[in-house]
Parts: structure tokens; C-alpha cells; sequence
């Protein structure tokens, strides 16, 4: 099987049968061989429809006389791909998006049903100002496709004279349903950020994520690996304060076979993350305990800084996850990394064993919803109140494993309070031998990340990069 669309629409199935999108996306990938053009396509469907899931059910809710909960979940993905190329997808043209959308009805089971699903899409171009041949329509930040034969993005597209969404005008219904997020992270992005603000994060989250790398100065330089991308026709730009981070500007092709990633030149992690190893500023010889290290990126950041001098404990509960870390440490040979299989809020050997612990600690990933596109819908003010009080174990916990006179940074990719400064203000409360540092090494541009509270706080829409929360404390001497 080859069409890009019943592909995808395999894919979604599986999605909301439970399975993670992006599992679910390659699964269905590794079966087939299609042209790259095409493994695009089934990719900006699939997380597209995914991430616009409440925009779209709004849109079914909309024309459909049946709500779309009340439909059958085949028949509801199968108006979401249609809605979603119409509205997100403009070079594909609306007779292309209709009539495919058709026959997906056809050849799926709806053969009874494919002139109420043709009718549904037309009426909403009907609604849309007619603009159908054309393609679709839709509000900013669709991801982008790099094939000239693909869909743009669509903050290239204009917005319709008449949006069939008919929106409300509470703001927070009205950014969760234009740019589709529940009513409850809209609500928390707006107490932190204002309207204005708010509707630029919504829409940098529904971009599609970039591709940074970290180099490895032990074995190469920046120059380096520049040249060699740039040798294979691979654009990449520096970023800013973070000396070793190459952006991709494009496609990419298979990662594994870029030159360079098997001889363990560089890694790919994302700019925020780097931040974090930073902040931690370990140094050569020194013991460091890095309490929830899976699968790896910042234990190998951190040996890089370290010149792979000195001893990393890389700890985690999930022996799995441990084994990429392996795999990853040994490409880059790396030998100053120790594996400890187990949950740091039991782990007791490590006490005032460290001069330096990074407590990466499990939250809710509100900061990198780009990537994760089902991420807003699997979260939950439950999970999100679950997840601060096993953050608030591990660092009460995980604290107890630094040296007086040590360093603890925390950190998360989340954007919520209750994981982020709540937990740091109750563990400071209860801990007074600890307290906030500001960073040394590189500068870390602390103007654009710093707080006046002294943690830094990484905003997608102002810096470009995932959303993260990281703060540096250090015991003081005097304590027990």
C-alpha cells in the first residue's frame, strides 16, 4: 500500500486507539517504501490532524448534524483529514482534498456514507468565501513541507473573509478552539503571558519542530561539522550562547546516515536542553549524579563539559531506556558514564556523594507539544498535580546526594507553575541550607532566559526553542 492517505489514516486509527502518535507514525512507515515526497505527506496528515483534533471536531460539530463524538471513530478521522487539508493544506487543491477524502470514506467501510461526507466538506467551502479550488484556509502555524509538490504552511495562507468556526468570544475558548488546545493549558498560558503572548505560543506550538544538534568537541569542532552537512547540500545555522548547537534549516533525509553521527561527532538535542548542562557546569574530575538520565541527551552533554573526565552516575528506573544511553554514550566514546538502574527517590547510596546533580526531572512536556503532537491531549490538571508531587520526592529525595557546598540544577520541559516554581518555593520553604545560584560558565544570555526570582524560564515563542524551566541551587557549606 501506497496512497499517503490511507496511510495516514491507519495511523490515526491506531492513535486513538490509545497508541502515541509518533510510535504509531513509524510503525505504519517501516512497512512501506515511499518516496520521500510522500513520507512527508503521511507525516503533516497525521500529526496535523492530530494536533488541530478540537478545531477540527468543532468544524464536524459545525456542519454534521451528529456531533463528532457521536460519530463512528473511523468516519470521524476520515472528516478530519478532509477538514484538515482544507482548511491547513493549500497546495493541495479542494477538489484533490475532496475527492480523496471520498474515496477514504469508500474504500474504508462508508461506502453508504461518501455523500454526506462530500457534502460536509463543500458546504464548509461554501462557508469559507468559495476559495476552494484554490486550497484550504486556515489561521497561522501549520508544519512545514519541504517538497515543492506538498502543502505549505499555513502561515503562508489567508485567512478566510468568513470563518466558518464561528468563534466565542471568551478568549479561552476562542484560542483552544482556533488554535486547538484544551480550555485548561489556555488558561494557564494566559495567567503567565497575557492574550497577545498567548496566541503566539499557541501558534509557535503548532509549527513544525526543528532539528538541532550538539557537537561533540571531544573528537570534532563546530567548523567541522558545518562543513561536512554543508558537503551533502545540508543547511545549518549557530545559535546563539550555546557553543556547540547546530541548527537544521530543512529536510534532513534519515539522520543515521548524515555524515558524521556514526563516528560520533555530534548528537541531536534540542537548544533548550543543551541550556540545561550549562547551567549545571560540571567540571573535569569532579562525581555527578544524573538522577533521571534516559535516554541520555544531557549524562552525554554533561561528559562532553566534563572533557570525559571524572565520574557521571546515570540513573533511571526504566532498564530500556538505560540501554539507549549505552548505545548513545558508546558512539560518542564516551567512558566516564556509570549506569545505575533505579528510582532515584529510593536510591541510598548516593548520599553526599556528588559535587553536582541534575534532577531532569518527569513532567507533563507542555513545553515541547510541537514535538509530541498528541502531548495536550494525553495531559490533564490530574497528571500535571500527579506529576509535581513525584518532582517534589525526587528533589527532596535526590537533594541528599550532593557534597556541602554542592550544586542541584532542576530542571523540566514544561511550562506549568505547579511543576516548575511551585515546586521549587515549597522544597526552598522546607530546605534551608539551600538556595538559589546564579549561573557561571557561559553566559546562558541570562537578560532573555533569567527570572527576578533567579530560575530561568525558556518561552518557545520568544527564543525559538522548546519550552523549559531550570533553576541552579547550591548547599550551603554549613548544612548536614
Amino acid at each position: 500500500m501506497t496512497n499517503p492517505r490511507q496511510l495516514a489514516f491507519i495511523t490515526l486509527r491506531d492513535v486513538h486507539k490509545g497508541a502515541y502518535a509518533d510510535v504509531a507514525l513509524d510503525r505504519v512507515l517501516q512497512k512501506v517504501n515511499l518516496p520521500d515526497h510522500d513520507r512527508r505527506l503521511v507525516t503533516e496528515l497525521v500529526y496535523g490532524s492530530v494536533r488541530r483534533q478540537r478545531t477540527l471536531d468543532t468544524l464536524i460539530d459545525k456542519f454534521a448534524k451528529k456531533k463528532s463524538h457521536q460519530q463512528p471513530q473511523d468516519l470521524r478521522t476520515i472528516l478530519h483529514l478532509g477538514f484538515y487539508q482544507l482548511r491547513y493544506q493549500e497546495r493541495i487543491p479542494a477538489s484533490a482534498a475532496v475527492n480523496t477524502t471520498v474515496q477514504l470514506a469508500k474504500e474504508n467501510g462508508f461506502s453508504g456514507l461518501t455523500g454526506f461526507v462530500n457534502g460536509l466538506l463543500r458546504q464548509y467551502l461554501r462557508k469559507a468565501g468559495g476559495a476552494g479550488e484554490q486550497g484550504g484556509q486556515g489561521d497561522k502555524g501549520t508544519r512545514q513541507i519541504i517538497n515543492p509538490q506538498s502543502p505549505i504552511p499555513s502561515s503562508q495562507c489567508p485567512v478566510p473573509d468568513f470563518d466558518p468556526l464561528q468563534l466565542p468570544e471568551n478568549p479561552v475558548e476562542h484560542l483552544g478552539i482556533l488554535h486547538s488546545f484544551p480550555d485548561w493549558i489556555i488558561q494557564i498560558w494566559l495567567e503567565q503571558l497575557g492574550l497577545t503572548e498567548t496566541e503566539q505560543l499557541c501558534e509557535w506550538m503548532n509549527q513544525s519542530p526543528t532539528i538541532d544538534l550538539r557537537i561533540n568537541p571531544l573528537c570534532t569542532s563546530i567548523e567541522e561539522v558545518e562543513a561536512a552537512l554543508q558537503s551533502v547540500g545540508l543547511l545549518v545555522k549557530r545559535i546563539p550562547d550555546l557553543p556547540q548547537a547546530l541548527r537544521f534549516m530543512g529536510n534532513t533525509g534519515s539522520i543515521q546516515k548524515l555524515p558524521g553521527f556514526r563516528e560520533g561527532w555530534w548528537t541531536v538535542q534540542d537548544a533548550s536542553a543543551q541550556l540545561v548542562s550549562h547551567l549545571l557546569d560540571p567540571q573535569p574530575g569532579e562525581v555527578v549524579i544524573d538522577a533521571c538520565a534516559a535516554p541520555g541527551g544531557k549524562t552525554t552533554h554533561i561528559a562532553e563539559l566534563m572533557a570525559d573526565s571524572g565520574k557521571i552516575w546515570a540513573c533511571d528506573r526504566t532498564a530500556s531506556r538505560l540501554r539507549k544511553l549505552q548505545e548513545n554514550s558508546q558512539r560518542l566514546n564516551l567512558q566516564s558514564i556509570q549506569i545505575y538502574t533505579g528510582d532515584s527517590r529510593h536510591s541510598n547510596q548516593f548520599q553526599n556523594t556528588a559535587d553536582r546533580v541534575l534532577l531532569d526531572a518527569p513532567c507533563s512536556g507542555l513545553g515541547t507539544m510541537h514535538r509530541h503532537a498528541d502531548a495536550r491531549w494525553r495531559q490533564t490538571p490530574e497528571s500535571v498535580r500527579e506529576l509535581s508531587v513525584l518532582q517534589k520526592e525526587l528533589l527532596t529525595h535526590t537533594s541528599t546526594f550532593v557534597k556541602a557546598g554542592g550544586v542541584l540544577v532542576y530542571a523540566t520541559c514544561t511550562l506549568h507553575p505547579a511543576e516548575n516554581e511551585e515546586v521549587i518555593s515549597a522544597f526552598l520553604a522546607e530546605s534551608p541550607h539551600w538556595q538559589i545560584e546564579p549561573p557561571r560558565g557561559i553566559e546562558l544570555a541570562a537578560s532573555a532566559y533569567s527570572t527576578p526570582q533567579g530560575w530561568f524560564k525558556v518561552w518557545p515563542h520568544r527564543q525559538d526553542m522548546d519550552g523549559f524551566f531550570m533553576v541552579r541551587l547550591r548547599k550551603t557549606n554549613n548544612s548536614e
